[in-house]
């Protein structure tokens, strides 16, 4: 195993090495507009996964396929002369749908905002179903604490009131759980 940052080195030499070697030694007429995105590498180094873009249609990215595979040997070689490492990677090119997924998800938060503009449009001139507001608010805080007296007065007058509260009594009268 190799250590990390040297791999990720690596990776990043043979990006640049590769991506040059794309744009002025290969001549080939079936390479489109090649953008090389990332390269990854093996702990081991023994395989590089250089993953490209191509502006065009599917014909011209199957054509631009053909020509990286075709081109491969000559890259590896200058890949191998450009690092100095004991063992040159294989290079393995791979589409990347970087451009596609981009447009996926463009697509999806356009279709994300017309729905939020819908929404916004019906909420616009509704009004509650019910009260405008549903939770029953005390007038004041007297109120609320007059409302507690209440409730302990009744307690008091009932027969058989032992002092304690009903919260929490079981059937026979101890606290805790009702007996079964």
């Amino acid at each position: 195993m190799v250590d990390a940052a040297r791999a990720r080195k690596l990776a990043d030499r043979i990006q640049q090495i590769v991506a040059e070697m794309l744009e002025r030694r290969i001549k080939d007429p079936r390479l489109g507009f090649v953008t090389v995105t990332d390269t990854r590498i093996t702990n081991d180094l023994r395989d590089a996964t250089v993953y490209y873009t191509v502006y065009g249609s599917d014909g011209e990215r199957a054509e631009t396929a053909a020509a990286l595979e075709s081109a491969k040997g000559v890259i590896r070689s200058e890949v191998g002369r450009k690092t100095g490492v004991r063992h040159t990677p294989s290079i393995t090119f791979v589409m990347d749908s970087l451009m596609e997924n981009a447009a996926h998800i463009d697509d999806l938060l356009a279709q994300a905002r017309a729905k939020d503009a819908e929404v916004a449009r019906a909420a616009q001139g509704a009004s509650p179903a019910g009260d405008a507001n549903p939770y029953r608010e005390p007038d004041s805080a007297e109120d609320e604490d007059d409302d507690l007296d209440d409730l302990d007065e009744d307690d008091e007058d009932e027969p058989g009131f032992d002092g304690h509260g009903a919260a929490g009594d079981g059937e026979d009268g101890r606290p805790g759980r009702p007996s079964s």
